[in-house]
């Protein structure tokens, strides 16, 4: 497998119908710095139209058009992402240094990080970039109220996009609110007609383990933090909101063996997985001084990683919990925190 740094990024653009994201494509890819960038577009119903609504749209934007990417179309996402790589090591294709997907309206994300996660030849070529979400202003409460998908779209971002501001929506303040319950660790910008820097959303593209370990610490600091040491298990809970998802962060100072680690997450994604939207944690495992980098999505966790430094003097492992409708004491029913 090739080393992070070698792998290309892929990002994912997603967001509830009509919330704007073919225009914040259509600007993001109008920037110099994008131009080495291949998009996949996603549309969903038997004619697609949205490659002809990319402006420039040629050979580097390619549309998908069976289904949705939630559902039917893992398996032609990764055959495509096989023949895109292939064409840009034959020179077929202008080279590229990111991929960005943008999906129908209607899709989970999660299905799409699960391939990067277990498919042996995404995984030896490409890494996951940046899963940013636009939001609606006008319409988003309703939508988070009415459609679970989109739901999901913001509990799964490292990236909030908060479109049509400019049209002063009565309920901004209700939808700040519910996107700080729903995912208070995500970065939230807000953009006018799509515009927004394109290094606030994909970063230097230059992989840094050392800032990946900073950018994870801080994704869990912004769930609070209890200590975990010898005593009871706690856990820090979001408060009840629409469609029963909370925020659990769990903090242990003692180090964790892995194997127990193992077992427990192993457990928890074979029994409730389809309600684990996502995991983040750093490990202090016994027997190792670096931290250990683990994610999950529902039933997949990305193969853990050692990073080489901690991003600072703490050394406590730190895990959180974005579920739908799982409880603190099953969540933690087994874990190998006492």
């Amino acid at each position: 497998m090739q080393e992070p740094e070698d792998r290309l990024p892929i990002s994912i653009l997603t967001g509830f119908l009509g919330s704007g994201k073919t225009t914040l494509l259509n600007k993001l890819l109008a920037h110099p710095e994008m131009g080495e960038t291949a998009v996949i577009v996603n549309e969903f119903g038997e004619i697609g139209i949205d490659d002809a609504l990319v402006i420039g749209a040629s050979d580097q934007v390619l549309l998908l058009e069976s289904g949705c990417l939630c559902c039917t179309m893992r398996g032609e996402l990764i055959e495509t992402l096989g023949e895109l790589l292939s064409k840009r090591q034959q020179g077929l294709v202008p080279a590229f240094v990111r991929i960005v997907i943008e999906t129908t309206g209607l899709a989970d994300p999660a299905p799409i990080l699960q391939a990067l996660m277990t498919d042996l030849l995404l995984l030896n070529h490409f890494r996951m970039g940046t899963v940013a979400t636009v939001v609606d202003a006008v319409h988003g409460v309703r939508t988070l109220d009415e459609h679970p998908e989109a739901v999901c779209q913001v509990a799964l971002a490292d990236c909030l996009l908060i479109s049509k501001t400019d049209l002063n929506p009565a309920d901004l303040a209700a939808l700040e609110a519910r996107l700080q319950l729903l995912n208070p660790a995500a970065h939230r910008h807000a953009i006018l007609f799509g515009e927004i820097d394109p290094h606030r959303l994909f970063g230097n593209l230059q992989f840094d383990s050392a800032r990946k370990a900073a950018d994870v610490d801080a994704w869990l600091k912004s769930y609070g933090q209890t200590a975990i040491t010898n005593q009871a298990d706690q856990a820090i809970e979001s408060p009840p909101h629409h469609h029963r998802i909370r925020s659990y962060s769990i903090r242990s100072d003692v180090p964790l063996v892995w194997e127990s680690v193992a077992e427990w997450l192993d457990d928890l994604a074979l029994v409730h997985g389809d309600r684990l939207l996502r995991v983040k944690g750093l490990l202090h495992i016994v027997g190792q001084e670096e931290p250990v980098l683990i994610q999950g999505v529902r039933k997949l966790f990305h193969p853990p990683i050692a990073l080489p430094d901690w991003p600072d003097d703490d050394h406590s492992s730190r895990l959180v919990f974005i579920v739908q409708g799982l409880d603190r004491d099953t969540l933690l029913a087994g874990a190998p925190f006492r």
